[in-house]
């Protein structure tokens, strides 16, 4: 059944999906040869490739956004100071939908025919929204921050890293392995309305079945703060272990109702449910004493290489603004895209069908974030592995590995699929 929030944006799109074909019918379908006898269409010139961001700044997932989108500007200030990509240089244009279903779609509308495709998108509803006018008619790549498997199928929309269902039943897994729960226990499961909780729940659902397990569900929206109707609940019902799939205001909220009541069980969160800033408020205690987050990326203060060099990168370009792995995840993102652009270059095909063509051949990309990733594949995610860290205020971005990636035996074994 779709989420109130997802049939809101679906009424959005509705409405402005006619003036999306507008622009796209006055914009020219392109696929002329430009520089160097290269193919290219929309957001390709000569001497520029454009990349869309739809990000949120100013809204449930604003330090994520930030932090994203000037990772992602980063990549790309270091890319043109190399010489750019194909003779040209790259550069992105940020829009702001504060989390807002009708500003997101806008968005979309609007930058649709100005760019090659989308270095991020956040949130999976206005994701999942425009994804069948981007699999009809714009055909533009996609690389969503955002980890639903409704997303998945899609050779343009493109899911990087495992998505919420997967890492949640890596997450599951961690509990039993580390003897946190056993079979017969109840498990709590927090989580917002919408493609993101419900894809995350049916991860727990499945983990729950395998395992023995009870799952009791508190379904929430993203403008609810307060967790102590929630924390009440799970106490009454005798739980013995939280996840969460929902946002930094929600962690710090559950952490600190449930540490104040004498609630005393571990909480792990999806990869978006926390924030370092976190760790400076009352509730920084509770999350560093039994709060755990699953990623399909090293943290960025890991000890290793790749986090080890982006983080210096990064303080030194943003020097006011604090490290967190919303970093990671937009570096990330933004070195695939620059990898397909890559390999359209040398095919000479900077159409929208060459880079989606050239995103396909990755199909053992190593990233310097510690995950190898498979594209190949449109209806899987690119990885089933999970890390699984805990918060630590003593480390740069506040989280650090307490087990490496790990692919669980359930999660091997999950098929995720789109509605």
């Amino acid at each position: 059944m779709k989420s109130r929030t997802y049939a809101a944006v679906l009424a959005v799109l509705a409405l402005t999906v006619t003036a999306g074909c507008s622009s796209k019918a006055t914009s020219g379908d392109g696929d002329t040869n430009g520089a160097g006898g290269v193919k290219t269409d929309k957001g390709v010139t000569d001497k520029a490739i454009t990349l869309g961001v739809l990000t949120d700044m100013t809204g449930v997932y604003a330090s994520l956004g930030k932090s994203v989108t000037q990772a992602q500007q980063l990549w790309a200030k270091q890319t043109n100071a190399a010489g750019g990509i194909c003779d040209r240089k790259i550069e992105l244009t940020v829009r702001d939908h504060g989390y807002d279903p009708q500003k997101a779609v806008a968005g979309y509308t609007e930058l649709e025919p100005k760019v090659l495709g989308f270095a991020q998108f956040i949130g999976s509803p206005f994701v999942a929204a425009v994804k069948e006018r981007v699999n009809g008619q714009d055909k533009g790549l996609v690389l969503p921050q955002a980890w639903s498997a409704n997303l998945l199928g899609s050779p343009y929309v493109r899911v990087l890293g495992a998505t919420y269902d997967v890492e949640t039943i890596n997450a599951v897994d961690y509990l039993l392995a580390e003897k946190r729960i056993a079979k017969g226990d109840k498990i709590g499961h927090v989580f917002f309305e919408g493609d993101y909780g419900e894809n995350a729940l049916a991860g727990s659902k499945y983990a729950a079945q395998q395992a023995g397990l009870t799952v009791v569900e508190q379904k929430i929206k993203p403008t609810d703060n307060d967790m102590s109707a929630q924390v009440a609940a799970l106490k009454k019902a005798g739980v013995k272990a939280i996840l969460l799939s929902a946002g930094p205001r929600q962690a710090a909220s559950l952490a600190g109702v449930a540490a104040a009541g004498g609630f005393d069980v571990p909480i792990v969160g999806n990869n978006s449910a926390f924030a370092p800033q976190l760790l400076a408020t009352p509730a920084g205690p509770a999350l560093t004493k039994d709060f755990y987050i699953a990623s399909s990326t090293l943290p960025i203060g890991a000890p290793e290489p790749g986090p080890s060099k982006l983080a210096k990168e990064y303080a030194a370009e943003y020097p006011k603004d604090g490290l967190d792995n919303g970093v990671v995840a937009g570096y990330t993102a933004a070195t695939v895209f620059g990898e397909a652009l890559k390999k359209a270059c040398a095919d000479k095909d900077l159409t929208r069908e060459g880079v989606d063509k050239a995103l396909l051949t990755l199909n053992a990309y190593k990233s310097d974030f510690g995950i190898t990733h498979d594209l190949s594949d449109p209806a899987a995610p690119s990885t089933r592995e999970s890390y699984i860290m805990k918060p630590d205020k003593s480390v740069p971005g506040g989280l650090k590995v307490v087990r490496p990636g790990t692919a669980s035996q359930a999660a091997k074994a999950f098929r995720p699929s789109a509605t």
